[in-house]
């Protein structure tokens, strides 16, 4: 355990941030420089980033603390932080108090973490004999811990709670022979059926990636912003090292894409999307190998396929693509979710019922414009 009471201070360099997150166990890639200066662009979001130091200088915590307004109100988040060691309650005891002290001074509706801690592994209920539940006392403490502070779990879980990940120190073949068979047997059929799977090269590669992922939102029902906010986020994090992107081909022919974010000791799988074309040829299980295979190669311990439901029952919307991740042979890693501290429980009541209303009267009035 590091000396105590901790100092606390910004970081305002790019790469001394970065650095100091890297080293900490739970970093991120939503606790990145990048990512912070992404939101800040992109949505508004101001970030500050707090680094918790000992008394010999070495950084023990980190948070990159994101602030906006909500009309004349302020809201704060801390996406998937802060990072710490999570055996270490000292620690995060002087987090919380720095971070609670913020809010009140900002005047907050609410302040939103969501620490990359995990709460256990595999699926409650015994649902899978082979890999059966575990809970993590480490992350049961800080969630004891929260709760005594008056902490509440968030009815707004912004981030995937539950996910599965693959152990990537493993050699190829035993991460092969870890899928299932049918999963094995598509990886196998892409070669075997002409499909290519190459690092996306330029702009135009992008444009292809975005209009496949038009495609698949249409196909599976979900929000497909403007090309320019994933020309921004995949740019920027390919030109900062911190993601690359793959492309899946048939004689010349598009046919999947994912692009892969990584930072620390984990790779993950952010953004997949295919066509409706040739899919007997299962081009998205040959992406996901040669994404694990580039991982692996570069060093990457972990891959995190980002995204596992919060139900694990054949009702909850995830539960398609949960299927198709689990058959890579991962373990399902729990998380302890996103917690809200909140400095007046009247606003922060009225502003849970009345914001959802507001949001969706300013939506209506956008499609009618």
């Amino acid at each position: 355990m590091p000396p105590f009471p901790l100092s606390a201070g910004a970081i305002t360099e790019r790469a001394a941030w970065n650095e100091a997150l890297r080293a900490l166990p739970g970093a991120h890639i939503l606790q990145t420089w990048e990512w912070g200066a992404f939101k800040q662009r992109e949505t508004g979001w101001t970030p500050d980033r707090l680094a918790w130091r000992d008394g010999g200088g070495a950084v023990v915590a980190a948070a990159s603390v994101l602030t906006r307004r909500a009309g004349p109100l302020r809201v704060m988040y801390v996406p998937k932080g802060p990072a710490l060691d999570q055996t270490n309650l000292d620690a995060l005891r002087a987090v919380l108090d720095a971070l609670e002290d913020m809010a009140r001074r900002r005047r907050a509706v609410w302040l939103k973490i969501d620490p990359d801690i995990v709460a256990g592994t595999g699926i409650p209920g015994g649902g899978d004999p082979d890999r059966p539940p575990q809970d993590d006392p480490a992350g049961g403490a800080v969630l004891d811990l929260l709760r005594a502070r008056g902490w509440r779990f968030s009815a707004s879980q912004v981030q995937f709670r539950n996910t599965i990940t693959l152990d990537l120190t493993q050699p190829e073949e035993a991460i092969l022979a870890g899928m299932s068979q049918g999963t094995r047997r598509k990886v196998r059929m892409g070669p075997k059926k002409g499909v290519t799977v190459r690092v996306v090269a330029n702009e135009d590669d992008l444009r292809t990636l975005y209009a496949l992922y038009t495609v698949t939102g249409e196909r599976q029902g979900f929000l497909v912003r403007p090309a320019a906010y994933y020309r921004e986020a995949w740019t920027r994090f390919i030109e900062a090292g911190l993601a690359t992107a793959f492309l899946a081909e048939w004689e010349g022919q598009p046919l999947a894409g994912l692009v892969l974010f990584h930072f620390g000791p984990k790779a993950w799988y952010f953004y997949g999307m295919s066509s409706n074309d040739e899919r007997q040829r299962m081009p998205t299980y040959l992406l996901q190998w040669e994404a694990m295979r580039w991982a692996k190669a570069h060093g990457y311990p972990a891959y995190d396929f980002w995204g596992a439901p919060d139900t694990f029952t054949e009702g909850d919307p995830m539960w398609g693509v949960y299927r198709f991740k689990d058959g890579f042979g991962g373990t399902v890693v729990r998380h302890i979710g996103a917690w809200d501290y909140v400095p007046s429980p009247a606003l922060y009541w009225a502003y849970e019922r009345l914001m959802p209303r507001i949001l969706g009267a300013m939506r209506r009035l956008a499609r009618r414009g």
